[in-house]
């Protein structure tokens, strides 16, 4: 007989949950390797400031080339798409997982390591560990540790932040000027509103830290309850976007191993096509559709 252990760590959770998680994070990745990891492209031709992190030195992993960032840009969209699809999602997702990290190492390895990005490399290698076959059934235990592992790391991502911030900054963070600074150094008209705010920013510290130090009990919430410590920081999120366009998308998107995707997705598509959307109370709707 299962734990209490063994059930929290192996919960059954929808097998589509896993599937629209992964559509959203294999999508995701062109738009990244773009974007926000956009960084490597400009070092394609050569750099001297390559300083390889933990992971590339003891790997001994090349720096960036031409040669590598084409390969590896090509290889990661097109497995990430093949994987999106729901074809070789093992083969595929292993690739995507594998060539993404070392697109990461490269980008964290000229300049300033990213925390954002932890939670969405995890999310990478435990998806193709959810593969369903024919006549499986449609939630199980691979599903609900897959998700729990995302959750672990969007939550470890949250807490070593505040760790870090009192290990560099020490106890009296909280009441620094780090905000204050980051408002100066690239605050938006939005940004600039809420400084003038006496104590506002100082406010705001507070609450980062005490948010991020308690965000493992998202792990334990269920319900209306874990939903609303999921809006708290998809809007922590935005109010940092709109105050110094600083986004944690890649992050952010890894907040939806929290919710019910397979439900959302469901009532989208029934609203999309003017079917009634069922409301609380009604009887619940098969998961997989």
């Amino acid at each position: 007989m299962a734990g209490p252990l063994t059930r929290w760590w192996f919960p059954q959770e929808p097998l589509r949950r896993v599937r629209l998680l992964g559509v959203i994070v294999y999508l995701f990745l062109p738009v990244d390797m773009m974007l926000f990891t956009g960084g490597v492209w400009g070092h394609a031709h050569g750099s001297s400031l390559y300083r390889p992190v933990l992971v590339a030195r003891l790997l001994h992993l090349p720096g960036a080339s031409t040669a590598l960032v084409y390969t590896l840009f090509t290889l990661v969209v097109l497995a990430a798409l093949v994987a999106a699809a729901g074809r070789l999602p093992r083969v595929a997702g292993y690739v995507a997982a594998l060539g993404y990290t070392y697109w990461a190492v490269l980008a964290m390895s000229y300049g300033k390591v990213d925390h954002d990005h932890l939670a969405l490399i995890v999310t990478l290698f435990v998806l193709p560990t959810v593969v369903r076959t024919a006549g499986a059934a449609r939630s199980g235990q691979a599903a609900g540790w897959a998700l729990r592992c995302v959750q672990i790391a969007v939550v470890a991502t949250y807490f070593l932040s505040a760790y870090a911030k009192i290990r560099h900054g020490g106890w009296e963070w909280p009441n620094g000027a780090t905000f204050q600074w980051a408002v100066t150094r690239r605050g938006t008209f939005f940004g600039h509103f809420v400084a003038g705010i006496p104590g506002a920013l100082l406010i705001g510290q507070w609450v980062v830290l005490l948010a991020e130090t308690a965000s493992p009990i998202l792990l334990f919430l269920r319900g209306r309850a874990l939903y609303a410590g999921v809006a708290f920081f998809l809007a922590f999120h935005f109010l940092t976007w709109a105050a110094i366009t600083i986004h944690f998308l890649p992050h952010v998107i890894c907040l939806a191993a929290f919710l019910p995707l397979e439900r959302i997705f469901q009532r989208a598509r029934r609203g999309a096509a003017g079917q009634p959307v069922p409301v609380a109370g009604d009887k619940p709707v098969d998961a997989m559709g």
